[in-house]
Parts: structure tokens; sequence; C-alpha cells
């Protein structure tokens, strides 16, 4: 069987995919009009490109707690498997689509810095990635094409204005072709590409030429005396794709120690090997126009902890979002196109608001508030994308642990609820979507408003892939197969001793006592779910089900229930209809409302030529579980895995219920066996309980 690789086929597979004889055009100024002309999206700014690319991905509408919400699914990132996809955020990724829609349709929103603000890990930094993530791939697609242009002289007739022995000079900030036009001809020549349009979209002209393409500019026309088209000559438009790697319309900067900032990282500096060349250091093509700023023009620029930088740092940020120019050394000012985004931490923004010399950017500042997740489900999806059977190798995770992890985050995060009858795990499981007594959608949508902090405070989601990370590699070295819930509750809880950001005592025991609350609520779980694999017997079920309404029919109808083995007719068994109705709660004063609705949805049913089934009902279905288990524990002898002490005939049980563990609710054979052997510690302590 051969080895060998055949590259040569990948490679051409990958071009047939990528098309890549087609994306990389290039083509004289006139042919790009053209272009322009039969898709004049092509000339969108940065915002506009970058809200088309969210919306192109989809949108999902749903109603939470009554408030319609619009899910995009560009923050999916389902091109990447997820890699960076963003969960439980929607309401604030609306509001970020809301100000970047704002800002294509030229409200005043792209004149601002927008800010993404919230605690650290709340995926801040995750956002922005997936944004320039996408703007890479959406420059590939025939959606996202944009263009730029370079100057060419094959034939030498520049005199050497692009320079030395240079026969082309890219435009260094991969400027808009159509600013080539002159501020004159722009009025008349939109209102010309624009005449006869579909659509919304008109092209606009905004901007103008940075400082070397300027110069050339000008050097041309002095040479062909003003003849606009032979200068255009010199033009060759090409096709440009963003990327982060090479510098191409994505721009990051972070602060670094203050002796080591220099704002020449933003706006670029002097090609010192370039003056001996060009006679002066006011030349442009002297000037490397390579700052953040100047690389991310047509795309964005992300600014990390952007409050951390220096005052200086942060005049510049002025310009560039409220005139969309920046000041590079020794040059005017230069435009540039671009989405600026920041993100910081929550005693940074306090530092600004406390700082009145600060107020200019303040009030150019677009907050989006970026909070802890606070709905279960979603805090799920966040450490199962890193931890699934997919990316575990020889290890396995038991069912839950990744739960109550996420449960102890989202508890810490959550504010004491004021409703003396509510606590903070019930609060919870109604921000989760469930109901519970009592409650409405009203009632939740309460509970968040009369929060002032909520999702603002508490454990972060790295401190949780810290802990179960440690749970893996501990597993691992323990020759355990399995990875259990009580393993990374030690280590959140051994975590909290040495916690960098959390100092206060108080706080620390706090987050102790609702790990104990989620002790107990792990151990509700997996006893509700032994218990159900113990009664899952359908055959079983079905008849005490049967014998139930045969007794509750009798009972409605003041009528007697004929006993199948003596023949004769008995009064209807209260003893069995109560022992099944007291396993969820109902009280003796409200027995016989509970056993007329019954009997009033069997009815109804019958009318739809509809036959009942336990199934149909929830609450009867779990009290005939609870009612079998009763009935059966004793004698499968569940107890008796505590003292290793098993018959064959229980043994033979214990594996059924076993492998309806692992069928039914997701367990392997280890981590089935260790929930047996625990739970049947907890019922030699006589502790359950009939929830």
């Amino acid at each position: 069987m051969s080895t060998a690789i055949n590259f040569k086929n990948m490679v051409e597979k990958w071009q047939t995919g990528h098309s890549t004889v087609v994306s990389h055009w290039s083509g004289t100024f006139q042919e790009y009009l053209d272009l322009v002309k039969s898709k004049p999206k092509l000339s969108r700014n940065a915002y506009q490109r970058m809200f088309d690319m969210i919306v192109e991905s989809g949108t999902e509408e749903y109603i939470d707690f009554k408030k319609q919400i619009i899910r995009y699914k560009f923050f999916d990132d389902k091109e990447n498997n997820g890699k960076d996809a963003v969960f439980g955020l929607d309401v604030q990724l609306m509001k970020l689509v809301n100000v970047l829609k704002a800002a294509a349709l030229g409200y005043g929103t792209e004149k601002r810095v927008i800010l993404l603000h919230g605690p650290v890990g709340s995926a801040k930094s995750t956002i922005c990635r997936r944004l320039k993530k996408g703007l890479e791939a959406y420059s590939k697609t025939d959606n996202g094409a944009l263009f730029t242009f370079e100057w060419v002289d094959d034939h030498g007739k520049t005199d050497g204005l692009f320079g030395k022995d240079v026969k082309v000079f890219p435009s260094p900030m991969n400027e808009e072709p159509l600013l080539l036009i002159p501020e004159e001809m722009r009025t008349q020549f939109c209102e010309e590409i624009n005449r006869g349009q579909d659509g919304d979209f008109r092209v606009k002209i905004v901007g103008d030429l940075c400082p070397p393409s300027r110069f050339i500019f000008k050097g041309l026309m002095d040479k062909y005396n003003g003849d606009l088209m032979k200068v255009l000559s010199h033009v060759r438009v090409k096709r440009m794709f963003i990327s982060e790697a090479d510098r191409i319309g994505i721009g990051t900067f972070q602060p670094k120690d203050e002796k080591n900032q220099d704002s020449t990282e933003l706006t670029g500096d002097i090609n010192y090997r370039k003056i001996a060349e060009y006679g002066s250091d006011s030349d442009p093509r002297a000037f490397n126009f390579d700052g953040e700023f100047n690389v991310a023009n047509r795309g964005m620029i992300e600014f990390v902890e952007v409050l951390k930088l220096d005052v200086a740092f942060l005049y510049d940020l002025l310009g560039a979002s409220q005139e969309h120019m920046v000041k590079p050394k020794k040059f005017a000012q230069t435009y540039i196109d671009e989405v600026i985004i920041g993100h910081t931490n929550e005693p940074e923004y306090r530092k600004l608001q406390d700082n009145e010399f600060m107020e200019a950017l303040r009030d150019r500042t677009v907050k989006i508030d970026i909070p802890y997740i606070t709905r279960l489900n979603q805090e799920i999806n966040i450490y199962k994308k890193d931890y699934n059977s997919q990316r575990l190798r020889g290890i396995s995770i038991a069912p839950h642990t990744i739960e109550v992890a996420a449960m102890w985050a989202i508890l810490t995060r959550l504010e004491k609820p004021k409703k003396a009858n509510l606590t903070r795990l019930q609060k919870l499981k109604l921000y989760n979507g469930k109901t519970l007594a009592n409650f409405t959608e009203d009632n939740v949508k309460e509970l968040r408003k009369e929060t002032t902090r909520e999702g603002l405070d508490g454990i972060s989601p790295r401190y949780i892939q810290d802990k179960l990370s440690n749970a893996l590699v501990m597993a691992q070295q323990m020759n355990k197969g399995s990875v259990n819930p009580f393993m990374v509750m030690n280590e959140l809880e051994s975590g909290l001793k040495h916690h960098s950001l959390i100092s206060n005592e108080e706080l620390k025991q706090e987050y102790k006592e609702l790990l104990s609350v989620i002790k107990q609520e792990y151990e509700e779980i997996i006893k509700s779910e032994v218990q159900r694999a113990i009664s899952a017997d359908e055959g079983a079920l079905q008849r005490l089900c049967g014998n139930y309404i045969d007794n509750v029919k009798a009972y409605t109808q003041k009528e007697k229930v004929r006993n199948p083995y003596t023949g004769y007719d008995d009064e209807p068994d209260e003893r069995l209809m109560r022992a099944i109705e007291e396993k969820i709660e109902i009280p003796e004063s409200r027995k016989d409302d509970f056993r007329r609705e019954v009997m009033n949805y069997i009815g109804a049913l019958s009318l739809d030529g509809k036959k009942f089934n336990y199934k149909m009902n929830e609450r009867l279905h779990k009290a005939l579980e609870l009612k079998l288990f009763e009935d059966q524990k004793d004698s499968i002898k569940l107890t008796s895995l505590v003292s290793s002490v098993t018959d064959k005939d229980t043994q033979e049980k214990i594996d059924i219920v076993k492998s309806r563990l692992i069928k039914d609710f997701g367990y392997d054979e280890i981590s089935a066996t260790d929930v047996l052997h625990y739970v049947a510690s907890i019922f030699a302590r006589g502790d359950v309980k009939n929830k």
C-alpha cells in the first residue's frame, strides 16, 4: 500500500476550489469603472462592507421573555467549526450590529469609536477576532470583493517619479481607486454612475489620496499638462484581499511599556534609507505609511485594552474617529476608511469616567457592554466547544461535569434575588427557560430589570476552562478513564485560594458556599437519573398506570373496581392512588381536583379519537416512575454495591440499570459504574428525597 502524498493533485483541487485565476483580477481604471457600474457595492466603505458581511451570513429571530431577539449567524463561526463562536450574547451583538448599520447608513456612528466594555474573559477579544477573520474570508468572496490600485511605469516614461528603477509603486494604504477622480468631477461622476441603478445603494466618493499617491498624481499631472487620461493610464487596478498576517486591511494595536510607546506605530515613520535617494525627509516616498491606522485602511483596527493607552495615543483616536483623518509626522492629515473598535475592562473604563480631561473621547465613544453569560445552556456551549469527544482522546467526561461547572460560574454572576421565596439556583433555572410555580415571563423580566451589575462580576469562563483542564490532566496521570463532577468541583474550590482576581475573603467564602449548592443539586440530578433508570420498565409503568386510571375512574364516577384475581368488585384502592399522588406532592385536599383533571384530559382525548398514554402527562409520568422506583429498589438491592456483596440475580438487575444509564443518559461504562456506587452510598444513608 502506497503512502506517498500526491501534493500536486491537492494543489490543483485547492486552486479549483478557490478560483485563484478569477479572483486575482487586475485591469485598467476604465475597466474598474465598468465593474463598479455593474456592481456598485464594490465601492462600499468599511462600515458598509462589515455590516453586509454580518447580515449576509443569515439571521434567526426568536422571542426571549417577550422580547424579540435577532441572532446573527455570522457569530456562530461555522466556517471554522465554531472556533471563535460567540454564545449567549445575542442582545449585545444586536446592539453592535445596529451601531454598524447606523454607521453604514451614515447616521453618525461612523464617527465614533466602538468600545466593547466588560469583565475579563467575557468574549470581547473573541468578537473582534471573529470580525477580523470574517473580513479576511469575506474579501475572498464575490460579494465581498474590493479593489485597490498601483502606479505602473512599464516603459520608463515617468523620469523616476516612482523612485529609482521602480516600475511599480503600490498604493501604500490600499486605497479605493475612485479616490483618483478629482474632487471637481466627483458629483457629476456619481450622478452618472448611479443613474438607473436598482436598489438603495448609491456610489459615493469620500476622502482623498494618501500623500505618496497624491504626490505621484500631481507629478504626472504636471508632466502631462493636466491630461487626466494619460495620468490614469499609469494606474492598474487590482483586487485586494484583507489579511491580518500580511497587514492588509486589519490593524491591531495594544499598549506597551510607556518608554517603548511611539505614536509612529499608529501613523508610520520616516524611512531613513530612502532620504538619500529622494533628498528630503518630507518627501512622501521616503515615508513608510505602515502604522496600524494605515494598514487597517479599508478594513478595521482593533485597540486591545484601549484605555490603557497613553493619553497622547488617545488623542490620535479623536481625529481618526470624528474626521476619519490621521496625522503622520511632517505630512498633512491623511484620510482613512476603517472601523475602529476598542475593548476594555471595567477598572480602566471607570478611570475614563473619572478623568474630566477625556470628555472629548467619551463623547466620541459608543459603549457596548459585553457581560458574562447568565444563561446556563449557552455557558455550557462555551466549554463543549473545547471539551468534547472529538478533541479528547483516551479519556471521557462524565455527564453533568461541564454542566455543574457552568452552573457554579453563573451562580457567582447572579445577584441575590430580592424576593425572599427565590434562591439564586431557582433564578438560574428561570433565566434558562425553566418554568417554576408562581413565576411568569413578566416576573423574569422584572428580575432582570431589578439588577444593577448582573453579569459584570463573578467567575470568568477562563477560570472554568483552566480547572477543567487541570481535572483532565490529573485524571490521565492517575489512569482514570473518566473525569467526574466531583473532581472538577474540587479543582474549582482549591483554585479559589490563589485566584489572582479575588482578594476578598468574604467573596471567596460565598463562592465556596455556592459550590455546596451545586453539589447538592448534582446529587439530586443523579439520584433522579438512577431512579428513572431503575423504573424505566415500560411494561411495568403501563400496568401501574392502567391500575391507577381504573381506580381513579371508579373513584370519580363513584363505582367499584373489578378485582381480576378474586372476580369481586372492590372499593377503589385509595392507598395505591395516594401512594402515587404523594410522589408529586399532591396534598390530600387537592386529590379530587387532580383526579378529575386526569379523567377530563382522558375524556378530551377520547373525543378526538386518541388513546391516553402516561407519557402525555408529565406530572403523572414522574409520579409513576417514582412509585415504581420505590417498589423496585428493594428487589434490586442497589445498596449492596456499597458492601460489594452482590448475588447473581441482583447483579443482573444492576447491569440492566447500568445499560439504561449508558443508553438513555449518555454515560459510559466507567461513569455509569461510578454514579451507581455514589447513589448507592446515598441510599445506604437513607438520604433519598422524592423530587
